[in-house]
Formats: C-alpha cells, structure tokens, sequence
C-alpha cells in the first residue's frame, strides 16, 4: 500500500490479486465518497461561490473606480460652467438693462410723436373747416370727409351703444390646474379669437364705430396673440377687456344676444368662471383712430 493511501486509511485496489487479476481491475475515475471526505474539507459549492466572490468584489471595485472618476468629471464640468456664468453675468445683466432702458425710452418716444400727431390732425382738422364752410360746395365736401374719416376709424364719436365688460377668472388656489388653462403654461382663458369673434359679432348687429380696451377698431386693426398678452394694434391690452359699440342699442343688445360672439363668451363664463357684462348707454364714447396712409396697388408695364 502506497504511503498517501496509507494516510488516508485507503487500501490497494490489486490487493490479494494475481499479477493477471491485477491487470484487469480499473480504477474509477471519481474518488470515492470515502476519499472525497477526508480530502476535500469544503464543498465544492462553497469553493465556487468563493471564487465568484472574489471575482465580483475585484469588478465591484472596478466599477467604483470609473463611477469616481465619472462623478469627479461632471464636478469639473460644473465647475467650470459656474466660474463661465460668474464672469459673464455682470455683461449679461447689463446688457438686459440697457436693452429694457432703450424699449422704455423708445415707447416713450412712441407715446410722444402719437401725441403730436393726434395735435397737429385736430389742427388740420380745425383749419380744413374754417375752410370750407363757407359756401355750399366745401359743405359737401366737408360731408364726404366725415363719412370717409368715420368709415376709417379716425374720428372720435359719442353716442348710444353697447359696453361689453369680459374679465379673466380669479385664480383659484392650485395654480397648477391644467383644466383652467387655455394658453399652455399661463393661467389666461381670454384669448384673442374670443374678442375677435365678439367683435365681429357687434359689427353684423348694427355697430357702426367699436373699441377694444380704448383703441378704435378700424380698417387696419388686428387682434392678435402674443405669448400671454392680447395686442390691439399692437398694443396690449389687459384684463379687464372693454368692448365699447356705437350703434342703435336696443337692437344692436337684441341681435347680440343671440349672436356666437356672446354665446362664445357665456360659454367661457359657465366653464372657466369668466366674467361677462352687457350694458347699454347713451354716453358710449369710441377714440380717433390712428391714422394711416392708404397704399394703392398698381400694374407695371
């Protein structure tokens, strides 16, 4: 018996064996269970589940490696984006400022050159009739000059008429609501197709000169949307919205009534909490418009 058999208290397989009998015995290729338990003293699923320890805890540890380095890579990026916006905000910010002064100081510049216009039409205005109103002749002419200028917009008028008052809701408490609002992002409702629509509806029933927030509604007059601003002539007007009409106001109040301007707004007023006012007066007065010189096309050739 060899000497690691021995140790083991294993036995020679040919043991008591001819030579010939010897020859014809095999060993099995997988130790016995015998063997197996007093040489292997840890489970083989122990050894491999070491082994996959080993190997996880060394990539484990590679992976924190490039998670460092990545987290140290996007603080330097920050960094330096922050130090980058430091030293350009000082620009940044005057820069704004100059360009909010140079707005201001040009729609100041704007109120003024108005101003003088409206000033030097009401002197043309004055002059052309102390012209003309002498003989019969600059009579009629003055006539077809007031039915040109009413047809224009650039008259100021006082009559009877109707007032159409539309107000934004208030805001409820969760401003988040998406269901109240119209205008992504903004809690506005009004929207310009609604004055759009109001007024047109105003022009069917009779009106015969409106406003919109104080500016007269004449041939080259739009309304129109802008981001969260409502533009008259490219001018913004806010809540609450005015609509003033000049015309016969009982049936001008009738017509509308049953107008898709109106039904419009009374839908607002059911489903957003929109306010809706209809008054009729004998004192509505509209602004002259702004006037504009009239630009004719004509053929080449």
């Amino acid at each position: 018996m060899s000497t690691p058999d021995r140790a083991l208290g294993g036995y020679e397989p040919v043991a008591g064996l001819s030579a010939n009998q010897a020859q014809k015995v095999r060993k099995l290729p997988v130790p016995s269970l015998l063997r197996s338990l007093l040489s292997e003293h840890l489970d083989p699923g122990y050894a491999a589940a070491a082994a996959e320890r080993d190997r996880t805890g060394a990539r484990r540890r590679n992976d924190w490696v490039w998670q460092a380095l990545a987290a140290l890579l996007i603080a330097v990026v920050f960094a330096a984006a922050m130090a980058q916006a430091r030293s350009t905000a000082p620009g940044v910010s005057a820069t704004q400022r100059g360009l909010a002064n140079s707005v201001k100081a040009a729609a100041t510049t704007t109120d003024d050159l108005a101003q003088r216009r409206d000033t030097l039409a009401a002197q043309v205005d004055d002059l052309a009739r102390r012209q003309l109103t002498d003989d019969a002749e600059g009579q009629k002419l003055l006539d077809d000059l007031d039915g040109v200028s009413l047809a224009a917009g650039s008259t100021a008028l006082i009559g009877p008429g109707l007032t159409v008052t539309v107000t934004e809701p208030a805001l409820g408490r969760d401003l988040t609501d998406v269901s109240k609002q119209r205008l992504p992002g903004s809690q506005q409702v009004i929207l310009d197709r609604d004055l759009q629509l109001a007024v047109n509806s105003l022009w069917a029933d009779g009106a015969e000169a409106i406003s919109v927030g104080g500016i007269r509604v004449g041939p080259h007059v739009t309304i129109r949307q802008a981001g969260g601003a409502i533009l008259v002539d490219n001018n913004p007007i806010s809540s609450p919205y005015t609509i003033a009409a000049i015309g016969p106001p009982n049936s001008m109040r009738e017509n509308f009534e049953r107008s898709t301007g109106l039904q419009r707004l009374r839908l607002l007023e059911t489903s957003y909490g929109v306010g809706v006012t209809v008054s009729s007066g004998d004192g509505v007065s509209v602004p002259a418009g702004a006037s504009r010189d009239v630009v004719f096309a004509r053929q080449k050739g």
